[in-house]
């Protein structure tokens, strides 16, 4: 399946349990390991893990691999490899302190989003992971 198509599949996936602040990154040029990185903020563990899940089934249904799935747990920050692309699903105040965007984020990959999905939603608290 090409990347566009399977980009597209995922991004449905988390827009249809809204998913905000939704943002799609061209990682090839700086590893061979996955062509995208997409980021999406939850509200709440419940809706990270929700988006995680949504994903989950939508690639299962077209056959795809899930190769790691990682932060079920807490539901704070739940990873999905599925190969050619990595999904986060965070919180906002965790993916405020973590700053994926500025690692990954050279390249941004334009696509159509739903409205909801583009808003951004500040951090609710700071996070301090010595506090864990």
């Amino acid at each position: 399946m090409n990347i566009q198509k399977l980009q597209r599949i995922v991004v449905d996936a988390l827009e249809d349990v809204k998913a905000q602040n939704i943002k799609i990154f061209n990682t090839t040029h700086l590893t061979s390991l996955f062509d995208r990185m997409i980021i999406a903020s939850g509200s709440s563990n419940r809706q990270t893990r929700s988006l995680a899940k949504s994903v989950i089934d939508a690639v299962r249904k077209h056959d795809i691999e899930i190769i790691a799935l990682e932060g079920e747990d807490s539901g704070e920050w739940v990873l999905v490899d599925i190969g050619d692309i990595i999904i986060h699903c965070m919180q906002p105040h965790i993916r405020a302190y973590y700053d994926l965007e500025a690692v990954w984020g050279g390249r941004p990959v334009r696509m159509k989003l739903l409205p909801q999905s583009t808003i951004e939603t500040p951090p609710s608290h700071t996070y301090d992971p010595d506090l864990d």
